[in-house]
């Protein structure tokens, strides 16, 4: 019998390299810098594929790879690999989401000192002859006040770092607890809009969603604290690139360091190419011999496990369970993440607590993996990419997120009944669901019966209860081309409030949302995207 044969089409470490081979039972080709058509060409004739970010994994390579299990990605994101495309051919994609924390870290550190004191163009002044100190003055850090966007693993590490230095820091992120913030001695902050005039430095460490692109915008820029000075090692597209040209052409922004951009590498018409006040490193977040040592073995180890025992580790498209138990599992699985991206979506955004309540048929499962779907649902808003089912309970902690999960008698209404509630001591969201035959559907939210599917672009509107407003939403919508789908009605009361649930067929815009609202009997209106 043949042995598995992996493809490793990017450089990761030579330890890695070897960790793949040892023992013999892996036939491994490591060949960083493939082009395109070749990789095309033999891709069918391997089992795993291993990539960093060069090499692009998308549905036309998907589609090339008659034999492929498994994609390992030796870094956090994986932008580089169309997940969607791998999971419909049932190819396991993973990632090695702790390996370059502090690297990562590091790095911005580094690159907030550089362009506190511009060291790169001193050094490129001096070695041209020239001994400019004048124009070369710099600001100390200490007693500076730092703003960090996004406070996760590296977010946390570069608190650290800055509180070392003196400084004082702001932390932005709308899924950090207050409890969390008081343990990392950093200063939480509800709106961006009121961080931005206090700061004198901003870094960025949060996922590129929908949610966060272009977060610094022009009108953005223009709050911060004139001569603020910009670090971004997280993902390009959170900034807007020709804003931020401009706000440093105008001394609005002293100086910026940015290790990632829109595209990659930046063609010669990037706004940002030819600012004098600003420092370039090429994606290096991740680029230390000991970061990508650790991932590098940690890929490999997931891919050796994957192909000789069947076992999935750090998988962002499927449970880390075996083949026989997922079987069992999977229907719950899909339902529990579901119902943890949709409570995601109506919780108040501090949330404390997560709670995950069994009943039934459910409360007989071994629940963990499902408890772990549901947190990666409920996360994948936060934290993008970053998140799986192994990853999640320590992006929960770095949250100060308390995951409580129990198990209760059976329901009275619900034979099987999974119930999600986010809440923040105050305020709270509410959601259940169960399968109606082999069918998940969304059977309570916020106390109302619904009967909703957990699936694409819903249309979530609490209403008054009142003769027409059904066929008044209808015909609204149409009005804009949006088609329903399905719809589902709950009300606590006749002429009470009611609750109404739409399956789209896609998204409305802002004019279609504010035409909702403009009905005095429309109390709100909320697009939820599963």
């Amino acid at each position: 019998m043949s042995k598995p044969k992996v493809l490793v089409s990017d450089p990761i470490s030579q330890t890695g390299v070897d960790a793949l081979a040892e023992g013999g039972l892996l036939d491994v080709t490591f060949s960083p810098g493939l082009p395109h058509e070749e990789l095309l060409k033999i891709i069918p004739e391997f089992s795993a594929l291993v990539v960093r970010s060069q090499t692009k994994v998308g549905a036309d390579v998907i589609a090339a790879a008659k034999n492929l299990k498994a994609i390992g990605r030796a870094g956090v994101g994986v932008d580089n690999v169309d997940v969607d495309a791998a999971t419909q051919r049932g190819i396991v994609v993973m990632n090695t989401p702790g390996g370059n924390t502090v690297s990562t870290a590091e790095h911005a550190f580094s690159l907030l000192v550089s362009v506190a004191r511009k060291i790169p163009q001193a050094d490129a002044s001096v070695k041209s002859g020239k001994w400019d100190r004048k124009s070369f003055q710099g600001v100390e850090l200490n007693g500076k006040t730092l703003a960090i966007l996004g406070m996760g693993r590296i977010g946390a590490e570069v608190a650290k770092r800055a509180l070392a230095f003196g400084m004082r820091v702001l932390a932005y992120d709308p899924y950090l607890s207050a409890a969390r913030a008081k343990t990392l001695q950093v200063e939480l902050v509800e709106n961006l809009e009121d961080a931005l005039p206090q700061t004198d430095f901003v870094t960025m460490h949060m996922p590129l969603t929908d949610e966060t692109r272009h977060m610094l915008d022009a009108k953005r820029l223009a709050l911060l604290k004139k001569g603020a000075r910009i670090v971004n090692c997280a993902r390009g597209g959170l900034i807007d690139e020709q804003a931020l040209a401009e706000s440093l052409a105008s001394g609005q922004v002293a100086g910026a360091a940015i290790d990632v951009f829109e595209q990659e590498p930046p063609d010669a018409a990037n706004p940002l190419r030819n600012a004098p006040n600003i420092v370039f490193t090429p994606h290096l977040g991740a680029s230390t011999a000991e970061a990508q040592e650790s991932v590098g073995i940690e890929i490999a180890q997931a891919i050796r496990a994957a192909l000789l025992d069947g076992t999935i580790n750090n998988a962002v498209n499927a449970p880390s369970v075996d083949a026989k138990t997922l079987a069992v599992l999977g229907p719950y699985l899909r339902l529990g993440e579901k119902l943890g991206r949709f409570v995601a979506q109506i919780a108040p955004k501090r949330c404390g607590t997560l709670r995950i309540v069994y009943s039934g048929k459910a409360r007989d499962l071994d629940t963990t993996p499902v408890t772990r779907s549901v947190l990666k649902g409920f996360l994948t808003n936060i934290s993008g990419d970053e998140v799986n089912e192994i990853n999640a309970p320590g992006l929960a902690q770095n949250l100060g997120l308390q995951v409580v999960e129990s198990r209760v008698s059976d329901s009275a209404e619900f034979s099987d009944l999974i119930e999600v509630t986010a809440e923040d001591g105050t305020n709270r969201a509410v959601a259940a669901g169960t399968f109606f035959g082999h069918k998940p559907r969304v059977v309570v939210i916020n106390g109302r019966h619904v009967e909703a599917q957990p699936e694409g672009v819903l249309l979530l509107l609490e209403n008054k209860d009142r003769p027409g407003i059904v066929g008044h939403i209808g015909t609204l919508l149409g009005k804009h081309q949006v088609n329903i789908a399905s719809m589902s009605l709950g009300r606590d009361q006749a002429g009470g409030t009611a609750l109404t649930v739409l399956n789209l067929d896609s998204a409305p815009d802002e004019k279609v949302m504010k035409d909702l609202l403009s009905d005095p009997d429309i109390v709100s209106a909320r697009i939820l995207k599963l």
